[in-house]
């Protein structure tokens, strides 16, 4: 999720508890959604919604469904979930500091993942099964992307141009996380089988990692909700081969050549929460070298590193 290469001012705690960021703004109430009903949570106090409860995981896709953006545990971290509509996806998009036109990521539940990619158009060097049994096995570890060749139907304000191929990027949080009921009430009150996502940032700033910082950070968006973990230490615990940055992204729509032994090579286009030396040991496993692009030759992200001062933390 998006492009953050910021300065690094945060890092992760794992005994601490995460403190549930929402609420009305100066208040420590509950705001008011569509209808006049309690909102998901206005970002800026404690004590707000939290995933794993029903109450608020409905009301939260509600308030997305009105054109609000969520900020939503997503695995270790945070990310910022809105309806895939392209003025939606703009005004995230300008909110955040990140160019309008720029492609946007896509989310969904796990079922529905492969049904975003047109598989018809995978190099024939990369067999189709095994691409699909190596994501499996991803997102059953965690937070994982993936670029790959567009279904057609998908629009072109959530898709890119890579080496001659229309392609989407998929981000999911992995299969264990309670973020996956948020997305799937989400969808079901949207109609829609996708939704459009980024990190909970803004731009070229690492993604927050806890709630009550990014509550602060969009405080003065009215529109903007909140979804925390309840216990944001045990989400980190959940997920323990990942560090609580970005997203990992491989890419799939072009063949890359091969590797030492021969395998057929996947693309890590950017290095983040799951180590290349984790990624290319499963992709081995599944028939797979792995080729690291120029921008994922750097040195793996680190997390924020929250300032003891900051108010409101909890100890």
């Amino acid at each position: 999720m998006g492009d953050e290469r910021a300065v690094l001012v945060e890092e992760p705690a794992t005994t601490e508890r995460g403190e549930r960021a929402a609420g009305e703004q100066g208040t420590g109430k509950r705001g008011t959604g569509a209808a006049g009903r309690p909102a998901a949570g206005r970002p800026g106090t404690g004590g707000g919604p939290v995933l794993g409860d029903a109450g608020d995981v409905r009301r939260a896709a509600e308030d997305l469904d009105a054109g609000c953006a969520v900020v939503h545990g997503f695995a270790a971290l945070y990310a910022l979930t809105a309806r895939p509509d392209r003025e939606v996806v703009a005004r995230v998009h300008r909110m955040t500091g990140r160019p309008e036109d720029r492609a946007g990521a896509v989310t969904t539940v796990p079922s529905a993942i492969p049904g975003l990619f047109d598989w018809t158009r995978l190099p024939a060097e990369l067999p189709r099964r095994q691409v699909r049994s190596l994501m499996d096995e991803l997102y059953e570890l965690g937070p994982f992307a993936f670029r790959g060749p567009a279904a057609d139907r998908l629009p072109p304000h959530l898709t890119s141009a890579e080496d001659g191929v229309t392609t989407v990027q998929v981000v999911a949080p992995g299969r264990h996380c309670p973020s996956n009921d948020f997305l799937r009430a989400a969808l079901d009150r949207t109609g829609t089988e996708y939704l459009f996502t980024v990190s909970a940032s803004r731009s070229r700033e690492l993604p927050h990692w806890r709630a009550d910082a990014a509550a602060r950070d969009f405080a003065h968006e009215p529109w903007v909700r909140v979804l925390s973990h309840a216990d944001e230490a045990a989400a980190r615990l959940r997920h323990p081969h990942h560090t609580p940055v970005t997203t990992s992204v491989v890419s799939f729509h072009r063949f890359a050549g091969c590797g030492r032994a021969g395998l057929p090579a996947l693309t890590l286009e950017r290095q983040g929460s799951l180590s290349a030396e984790h990624i290319r040991s499963v992709a081995a496993n599944h028939g797979f070298a792995l080729t690291l692009a120029p921008g994922a030759a750097g040195p793996r992200p680190v997390p924020r590193v929250y300032p003891p001062s900051l108010p409101g933390r909890r100890s």
